[in-house]
């Protein structure tokens, strides 16, 4: 069975044109005939993650056609620092990183318990549950995170399991169901993120976007948080229905919803999709602190012919 490409880049027509149901039951085909069966068929060993061999740039290539993520382990787990995520993004095409209000200085962040972060606490700070979401959702439409590098150095002494759906089964699911879910979910008041104000201070302004998009090169983007504080659905019975049916998709023992916990040496390529991360457990007084490296970029992975 051959991966495809989960988008049809050389058709006139898009399958997330709601107008055009033959291209959207042709990608839909794909798409699941493609769907891997288990976590392990994303996985993909990396000898020197600073320069990949044609094989295992392709199995990357391969395993982000079929589930939008890939998981790669490095031969030497010791060689994983903030250069070799930088050098990641660019093999595959990732150049502009989103310096966001938690990155560090060199625009890669540093994922690790803190005290108090610029004010208030942001939970990837923290060793509490993650809920599902795409990075970035409370970015302007402008500067959409297109793809994610997270890279783990340290695990947690216990939890800290990320969870993964590809986006692109989220919108089957929701348009299988009813196509009206996604017209409501492309609309551009769909969800809005209230302004970050601390200590009287805008830290950024109220951000109205779709949850469902398309970009410039046809590929699927979404915008999605499951919060349900500072999150403001557009107040239609549509929208809310829809609201619903993607948090029902979380829900349950879904065969599209993977689950891993990374260990010291292995990282996530991904085009943002939907994840979350339990809870765990560190022990900085015996030196073991979970540590991941993210970086977020405005870029998609660029399609293999493109490189």
């Amino acid at each position: 069975m051959n991966p495809v490409q989960p988008h049809l880049a050389a058709s006139r027509h898009s399958p997330f044109d709601l107008g055009d149901e033959a291209a959207y039951v042709a990608w839909r085909e794909q798409k699941l005939t493609a769907y891997p069966a288990s976590v392990d068929e994303l996985r993909v060993d990396v000898g020197d993650g600073f320069s990949l061999d044609a094989a295992e740039k392709a199995a990357i290539h391969r395993a982000l056609a079929r589930a939008n993520f890939a998981i790669y382990r490095l031969a030497d787990a010791a060689t994983g620092d903030k250069a070799l995520v930088r050098r990641l993004g660019r093999q595959f095409g990732l150049q502009r990183l989103d310096n966001n209000l938690c990155a560090d200085e060199d625009a890669i962040t540093s994922l690790r318990v803190v005290e108090t972060r610029h004010g208030g606490e942001y939970i990837p700070y923290t060793d509490k549950r993650l809920n599902w979401h795409t990075d970035g959702y409370y970015n302007s439409p402008e500067r959409q995170i297109r793809a994610i590098v997270m890279h783990c150095v340290q695990p947690a002494i216990e939890g800290g399991e990320n969870a993964l759906l590809d986006h692109e089964i989220a919108y089957i699911q929701l348009r299988d169901s009813d196509p009206a879910m996604i017209e409501a979910l492309m609309q551009p008041d769909a969800m809005t993120i209230p302004p970050n104000i601390q200590n009287g201070r805008m830290l950024r302004p109220a951000q109205s976007g779709p949850v469902f998009s398309v970009d410039a090169g046809g590929h699927l983007h979404m915008r999605y948080s499951a919060r349900t504080r500072n999150i403001e659905w557009k107040d239609d019975a549509i929208t809310r229905r829809a609201a619903d049916c993607l948090l029902g998709l979380f829900n349950g023992d879904s065969p599209y919803i993977f689950r891993h916990r990374l260990a010291a040496g292995e990282g996530i390529i991904s085009n943002n999709v939907l994840h979350c991360r339990s809870a765990f457990s560190d022990d900085p007084a015996g030196g073991r602190q979970r540590l991941l490296y993210r970086a977020r970029y405005f870029d998609r992975v660029s399609d293999p012919q493109g490189d």
